[in-house]
């Protein structure tokens, strides 16, 4: 996959106006309209007649060219402009209701993929298929709700939209939390100073920049060794001997 991809623009024409962003809204747009011909064309060329199917690797190389980020904002736009969606299962459609799509008027139709409802379904499942390969993780890993959880000290969940494509890894997105007022559900700051569990970089981020507190019993050995070496000086000073209200090193 290429080390980055042009940025998806997720705002309207309108917004863009608005906010003096025309040219990353037309430079996205042509993207995404290349990228919607880059599925119908992989539809096309991955297409069985025998059965009707598409045959493994359809989504693959669409993903290679344009990431993960495009091809799921031009399929998920895609759905909400089929003109029978009740061919499409819910649970695609669900899935679909994941990437928000602003309503753009006639630009709508110009990245939506025009094919069978079968195929779309297929293609959109290769490529669910293949995002699940990744080994990412997500909400569904986390504990609690996300708004009401304190993070310090907590090992955090980076959302995979925070970070470009080329950082998609496991070990990208498990940080430590040590401080900021972001930390905080109820703190009206943003700011989170964390620790990779990957590489050790340390950094600001913001509160939503992260899904959430993750469950360790999801948490990796790769990370627990890590996670160990940050709480552990901290645990040790907690539990030394104290005298006259003072701990003793």
């Amino acid at each position: 996959m290429a080390s980055d991809f042009p940025y998806v623009y997720p705002n309207s024409r309108a917004e863009a106006r608005r906010h003096k962003e025309t040219q990353m809204h037309e430079d996205s747009f042509g993207e995404n309209a290349r990228c919607a011909l880059a599925i119908k064309q992989a539809i096309r060329e991955h297409f069985n007649d025998a059965d009707e199917s598409l045959s493994e690797g359809c989504a693959q190389s669409v993903l290679e060219a344009f990431g993960f980020k495009r091809v799921n904002f031009v399929l998920a736009n895609s759905l909400k402009q089929m003109s029978c969606p009740e061919l499409i299962s819910e649970e695609i459609h669900q899935w679909g209701r994941g990437t928000y799509i602003p309503p753009d008027g006639k630009y709508n139709r110009c990245y939506a993929v025009d094919t069978a409802a079968p195929l779309l379904e297929a293609f959109i499942g290769q490529a669910r298929n293949a995002y699940q390969a990744l080994g990412l993780f997500g909400p569904e890993h986390c504990v609690g709700a996300q708004h009401e959880q304190d993070y310090k000290g907590k090992v955090l969940v980076m959302s995979p939209d925070t970070l470009r494509e080329a950082c998609w890894d496991p070990r990208s997105q498990l940080w430590y939390g040590e401080g900021g007022f972001g930390c905080s559900p109820t703190s009206r700051g943003h700011a989170v100073y964390a620790t990779c569990l990957g590489d050790g970089e340390k950094t600001r981020w913001n509160r939503s920049d992260f899904v959430g507190v993750l469950d360790e019993q999801y948490l990796p050995d790769w990370a627990m060794e890590k996670l160990e070496e940050l709480r552990g000086p901290k645990q040790e000073q907690d539990s030394g001997p104290a005298m006259g209200g003072m701990t003793m090193s």
